[in-house]
């Protein structure tokens, strides 16, 4: 088993622990490791392989942590392939999205082929997804990212994170995108921030929200807005 793949399972293992406990299995780990050099000074046999074990969890719990944030920030997309993470990458046209009568703005999207009304919230951090929708396009919890908590208007919940092949809405298409299944959200799907911060900007006049795509493309089947 090679680096990559080695630290993969670890991070499956870790991303099924909660939250809670990764700063237990951190200080643990480090503890094991403590003990590793005690061990070595005795000379006290397979002292190098307790320190080694120690290590590796350590470096699990930091890549894992480490890779989750950097899907947040746009800026590092490109190196997330090498990673062996897909690329979240949004396109398209200037899609322009009108205020609906209950005061917010609502997408007419696809995703995965599938047609799913989003609600456009700027104060979100991640695109959440219904667990009815999450079964109609296919999205599985992805085993290797770790769980995140989730506020909504019935509480805080601790939720999967899984990856959207492709969104289509308007005039623009993003593929690879993050998301959460959120099975308590009923039948609201959220477009959020980790969207919205991948295109060349965003802006609200006359009651009308406008998406301008870093990446214009030509092909893309437009939907009616």
């Amino acid at each position: 088993m090679d680096l990559k793949n080695l630290f993969a399972a670890i991070a499956e293992r870790i991303a099924a622990i909660p939250q809670s406990q990764l700063l237990m299995l951190a200080v643990g780990a480090m503890l094991v490791g403590w003990i590793g050099s005690m061990m070595r000074r005795g000379g006290v046999p397979l002292a190098g392989l307790v320190r080694g074990a120690s290590t590796i969890v350590l470096v699990g719990v930091l890549v894992t942590v480490v890779l989750q944030i950097a899907r947040l920030d746009p800026r590092l997309d490109v190196a997330m392939p090498g990673m062996g993470l897909p690329e979240q990458t949004v396109v398209g046209e200037e899609t322009r999205i009108p205020l609906a009568q209950d005061g917010h703005f609502w997408l007419q999207a696809e995703i995965n082929g599938v047609p799913a009304d989003f609600l456009v919230d700027t104060g979100a951090t991640l695109t959440a997804v219904s667990q009815t929708t999450a079964d109609a396009a296919g999205l599985e919890p992805n085993r290797q990212r770790l769980p995140v908590q989730m506020t909504t208007a019935n509480g805080t919940m601790t939720v999967s994170m899984t990856s959207i092949g492709e969104l289509r809405f308007g005039n623009v298409a993003a593929r690879g995108l993050d998301a959460v299944i959120a099975p308590n959200m009923g039948t609201t799907n959220v477009l959020g921030m980790n969207l919205l911060s991948r295109l060349a900007g965003w802006r609200v006049e006359d009651n009308v929200m406008i998406l301008t795509p870093n990446n214009p493309q030509d092909d893309l089947v437009r939907a009616s807005e």
